[in-house]
């Protein structure tokens, strides 16, 4: 195995400038890194363990970092109270920049002094996914099932929910009812436009593509799919919107556009935490808990980590449920054309 003296041999740097590197230091050039980072991607050198590298797991986004989202702040919530019970530190990693040229998962996680990893993916971000549960270290995914490795990934089955909510909508006699989705695919989005499209079919009702929204996940989309519904001709009578803070934005919109809800426009919404109680009306939605998925996973994390490592726990199955609240109801009827004489 390579030493730090052959390894600054070859770099053409100091010791001192491996030593840095390694323990990534802000007071190394680019250059230097570089020179670094490639030789030692060329040997098996693995660093002595120290004290940095041996409480440290890591939050890692395979795609974009989404940390002002309720679901992630429930996550990290979560995983928090397991954090000290583990005696671990987290480290939150954005996978599409924290590589250096070269440079694998397994090799930057050894950089990072990274234990075990917490892994965010999307649809378009699974191989980086797979990847990461291939190098090695021991890694949970969440909201999403990789075959192979369902026994790692911990997720919130939301598509029976989902359906159940769709089925209130055509049950109150709405029947152009409209589902608002992220621009980013993932499986819980997935999951729940399944579930809408589950309801439908049952009922003998044909999607209209005119009524699939993609807008950001953020308050600012839920505006902008205001804005756009008030200028539709046959618009909707009901949405169901598959993220908490898109949803928060349409509520307070539709205030602003004189939009009443429920009489002009039901809404059924998605909450991880508590959103629910705090729009006006209080909203339909259905709801995970997003916390309890963030303390599951640290769990399963902390018992690969732990004694008796070898022994995976099968995650749990846990379920979103559907809550009626005052941001439904039936449609208003159909005005009739005045007759004429």
């Amino acid at each position: 195995m390579a030493s730090v003296r052959e390894i600054a041999k070859q770099a053409g740097v100091s010791t001192a400038t491996v030593s840095r590197v390694m323990n990534n230091s802000a007071q190394v050039s680019r250059e230097a890194k570089l020179k670094v980072m490639t030789v030692i991607n060329g040997t098996d050198y693995r660093p002595t363990t120290r004290k940095f590298s041996v409480s440290n797991i890591a939050y890692v986004f395979t795609d974009s970092v989404t940390l002002s989202s309720p679901y992630d702040a429930g996550i990290l919530a979560g995983m928090s109270v397991g954090l000290e019970q583990h005696q671990l530190d987290l480290l939150i990693l954005n996978a599409r920049t924290c590589r250096e040229t070269g440079e694998s998962f397994s090799q930057m996680f050894r950089r990072k002094g990274v234990r075990g990893a917490i892994v965010r993916t999307t649809a378009e971000s699974r191989d980086a996914c797979r990847a990461i549960l291939e190098s090695g270290i021991p890694a949970v995914v969440l909201g999403d099932e990789i075959e192979g490795y369902e026994h790692l990934c911990v997720d919130v089955d939301s598509r029976e929910a989902s359906r159940d909510a769709v089925e209130h909508l055509l049950g109150l006699g709405h029947r152009r009812v409209g589902f608002c989705t992220n621009i980013i695919d993932d499986k819980d989005h997935l999951d729940r436009q399944a579930g809408y499209e589950d309801a439908l079919a049952s009922a003998g009702v044909t999607p209209d593509p005119k009524l699939l929204f993609r807008v950001p996940a953020n308050r600012q989309g839920g505006e902008q799919l205001v804005r756009r519904l008030t200028t539709m001709v046959d618009r909707p009578t009901a949405l169901f919107v598959a993220d908490p803070s898109t949803c928060v934005g349409i509520m307070a919109e539709a205030r602003r556009q004189n939009l009443d809800i429920p009489r002009d426009l039901s809404v059924v919404g998605f909450d991880d935490s508590e959103i629910r109680f705090s729009t006006v009306p209080d909203l339909t939605a259905v709801c995970q808990d997003s916390e309890l998925l963030g303390r599951h996973a640290l769990s399963l994390l902390g018992g690969m980590l732990g004694p008796g490592a070898d022994t995976v726990t099968e995650p749990p199955q846990l379920r979103a449920w559907f809550e009626v609240n005052a941001s439904t109801a039936s449609p208003l009827p159909a005005l009739d054309t005045p007759h004429q004489d």
